[in-house]
């Protein structure tokens, strides 16, 4: 503060010895220290600042008379890209006279900018005036320089650093922002936010560690997974201690390292191991290194399975040869020496005995390598082989087995290389042929074949071998007494798993009796078809689906076509039976598809034929499947027999029947009933009138008045006359038994009913039935008649 004074005149001297002071006290402050006026103008700057900006000596800067420019144009020595935060800072103090403090980049004389800080305040008047604006600036680049360096390596790693204090964050660095996916200029999170951004699975988690650090103020170091905003998840390692002073913990420091390609290679190492070490033991073969100066052996666990000792063993040179075989230890001990001696490689098998006697056959493949002194070392592997050689030993014993089983098959069996050259044949072939194996093997079995075979045969099996197809031939092999017989010669590949054939097999088994009981067949076969066309029937034989096989000579002239012209007719016997008469079609379709769906059994039916002539004569047609070995049908024979003569003679005796039964019926239809009365006729032309309808009748009278004889004159005058007449007395029959009596009963129906029995209704079915005292049926009763005459219907007791 300025002094009070006593005159203006020594007001204005006391002023300028104090400047003076001030800036003389201001060149040797060690910092770059400045003063301006009320506007913000400098007006001063001291000898440090001066130089660093390099103004002249002379200049007025140096002596505090300088004219106060315009604050803002002094922001030409400030950085460009800290003008904005400069000018606003600057602006605030300049409009509250309050203090003020911020960072930023001053150009030097050599044109370089440095950071500084700076710190102004206010020096005031007594009565509180603003007299002017004293400021020091510290220069704080080689800190802001640590800063980049500092918050470049956690960028690089990855890693941000925190401060915690008991009520929450307090400081994130930049990088912890960024490796948390967020804003870095945004505020630490709070405890909440933090917990937020943990993966709910560690939250719990997280949650405790917290809780124990500030209980017992103990570093912590823990990995947690976080789930950022980008719903991205990474693996973040905490590391923290607590900070104390005078005893007492002030806050938590710390860093946050993402780990997260880390952790995913130690969990890829760890699977890779897990996926090694089970595919060892799958494939029963461990890995070992053994440096040959010092004598180590390392294992890895499935050699010691195979060895059959635990961990604590300590493998060594002297402990492999004490398990391996008595017999084989000659031959190991070498291989270690010369291995040892010349550092080459080596791979053989022998033999372990264990210590419970047991033995294993076991393969060592080794490669050496050199270390760093240049020393031999040799990495490889041990398989248990013991499975394999137990399996090959099983296989030659089953091969020598096989061969012995071969060689009593009754057929010639071979297999032959890819290119089609024989390269086996079994004793069968020695003793037909006469010929020794090695002539079997290569082409010379060519020698025993028919020459007439011979050049179609090699055709075939040339096409074959090109097409890789199986072969199937027919050819005459010449026997050792010089006799042929035929045989059939089968071959069929070999492939690898890519496709490609690497052997032949086959076999050529002797068809002598069989050509010769096809010969015989096709000769009865020819005998047969002759037998069958002489035959006065119509032959026929057709596949299990109806397509037309064959047909005697008999049929084709009927149909008046020849047998590849009936053959190819579209359609097929059954479903496009055209050449039947149209009223026949559909019942002779239906009674197929019948036989069909019961199984396929025998059947027959009348029905018209058409001729090639276009004429139609009824056969009656029998039709026999042939079943094969598994019952289904394999054949239809069909056989028509001309009954038109016959059907004609059944038709004019059936009109010769009807018209001697009509005379009959005039003539004999009132036989029975003798009168003339006017009543009487008055009856007789009633019963003419209702006979020829389906009515139910109503016959009424006194007893022994001839009702039943009515009723039979009815039925004869009826077209049901040729069926059945029943006559029922209902006053006879036991009312217990009048409903099984007309209507019948099921087995089981009641207590006696041991068979089913028709009733009355039934044995008249489409004649005529005769109730004779109806009205002395039970109530009941007559309302199930009545129901019966109504619908036409009726059930059996018991029945449905």
């Amino acid at each position: 503060m300025m002094p009070a004074m006593a005159s203006p005149g020594y007001e204005s001297e006391s002023k300028q010895v104090l400047e003076a002071q001030l800036r003389a006290t201001l060149d040797v402050i060690p910092a770059y220290s400045w003063y301006a006026d009320p506007s913000g103008a400098l007006t001063f700057v001291n000898k440090r600042l001066a130089d660093y900006l390099g103004l002249p000596e002379d200049h007025p800067l140096r002596f505090g008379t300088a004219t106060g420019a315009a604050w803002d144009s002094h922001l030409a020595l400030v950085h460009p890209d800290d003008h904005e935060e400069a000018r606003r800072i600057w602006s605030t103090c300049l409009r509250t006279g309050c203090a003020g403090e911020f960072t930023f980049r001053v150009r030097n004389a050599e044109g370089f900018h440095r950071w500084f800080i700076t710190r102004a305040e206010t020096l005031r008047a007594s009565d509180g005036t603003l007299l002017y604006w004293i400021g020091v600036n510290l220069e704080i680049d080689e800190l802001k320089q640590a800063q980049f360096y500092l918050s470049e390596g956690q960028r690089l790693a990855h890693m941000g650093s925190w401060a915690f204090n008991p009520t929450g964050f307090e400081y994130w660095s930049s990088e912890l922002f960024r490796v948390h996916g967020l804003n870095p200029s945004g505020k630490p999170p709070t405890v909440e936010e933090y917990l937020d951004l943990v993966h709910p699975e560690d939250r719990e988690f997280v949650v405790r560690e917290i809780q124990k650090m500030l209980a017992n103020n103990s570093a912590f170091e823990f990995t947690k997974r976080i789930v950022r905003p980008d719903a991205k998840i990474r693996r973040v390692r905490c590391v923290g201690i607590p900070t104390t002073f005078l005893g007492t913990a002030q806050r938590f420091v710390g860093t946050g390292l993402d780990v997260t390609e880390q952790e995913e290679l130690t969990d890829e190492l760890r699977r890779s191991e897990a996926y090694l070490a089970e595919a060892q033991k799958l494939s029963h073969t461990g890995s070992f290194g053994w440096k040959v100066s010092s004598g180590e052996i390392f294992w890895s666990d499935e050699t010691f399975r195979i060895f059959e000792c635990n961990r604590k063993t300590k493998p060594t040179v002297e402990f492999v040869l004490s398990r391996v075989h008595p017999e084989d230890r000659d031959l190991v001990q070498r291989q270690i020496d010369r291995a040892s001696r010349d550092g080459e490689s080596f791979d053989f098998e022998h033999r372990l005995q264990l210590p419970d006697g047991s033995v294993k056959n076991v393969r060592v493949t080794a490669h050496p390598s050199r270390d760093s002194a240049g020393k031999f070392e040799f990495v490889g592997a041990v398989t248990d082989v013991s499975e394999q050689r137990h399996a090959e030993a099983v296989i030659r014993e089953q091969e020598a087995e096989l061969r012995e089983v071969v060689d009593t098959i009754p057929a010639i069996v071979w297999s032959a290389r890819p290119d089609g050259s024989n390269s086996y044949a079994n004793s069968r072939w020695v003793e037909y042929s006469g010929l020794p194996t090695e002539r079997m093997t290569g082409s010379g079995w060519q020698s025993a074949i028919h020459p007439d075979d011979l050049e179609r045969h090699n055709a075939k099996w040339l096409a074959c071998l090109a097409s890789g197809e199986p072969s199937e031939d027919e050819a005459r092999y010449r026997r050792a007494d010089g006799e042929y017989r035929w045989h059939l010669r089968r071959g069929v590949p070999l492939r690898d798993v890519t496709g490609n054939i690497v052997k032949w097999y086959g076999v050529v088994t002797d068809i002598e009796d069989r050509k010769r009981a096809e010969d015989k067949i096709r000769e009865q076969e020819s005998e047969l078809r002759q037998m069958l066309d002489l035959l006065p029937q119509l032959v026929a034989v057709y596949g299990s689906g109806g397509e037309r096989l064959y047909a005697n000579r008999m049929w084709l002239d009927y149909i008046g076509r020849s047998l590849e012209e009936w053959r190819q007719t579209p359609g097929n016997f059954f479903s496009s039976p055209s050449f039947f008469h149209p009223d026949d079609r559909e019942r002779a379709v239906r009674t197929h598809s019948d036989n069909a769906r019961s199984g396929g059994s025998a059947f027959e039916l009348e029905l018209r034929r058409r001729k090639h002539d276009g004429t139609y004569r009824w056969f009656l047609v029998r039709y026999n499947p042939l079943r094969d070995e598994q019952g289904q049908v394999a054949r239809w024979y069909v056989a028509a027999t001309d009954i038109e003569e016959r059907k004609q003679a059944e038709e004019r005796l059936r009109n010769e029947n009807i018209a001697l039964r009509e005379e009959i019926s005039k003539a004999s239809m009132f036989e029975e009933i003798v009168g003339t009365s006017p009543a009487l006729k008055a009856v007789l032309s009633r019963i003419s009138k209702v006979a020829p309808s389906d009515s139910t009748v109503l016959i009424t009278g006194e007893t022994g008045t001839g009702k039943e004889l009515v009723a039979r004159a009815i039925h004869r005058r009826s077209n049901r006359a040729s069926r059945a007449f029943v006559s029922v007395n209902c006053a006879a029959t036991p009312r217990d038994l009048i409903a099984s009596e007309l209507f019948g009963h099921e087995k089981g129906a009641f207590t006696g009913a041991t068979q089913q029995r028709l009733g009355r209704f039934e044995l008249a079915s489409g004649g005529t039935i005769f109730l004779d005292e109806v009205g002395e049926l039970p109530a009941e009763t007559q309302i199930a008649l009545l129901r019966v005459l109504q619908e036409h219907e009726f059930e059996r007791i018991g029945g449905s």
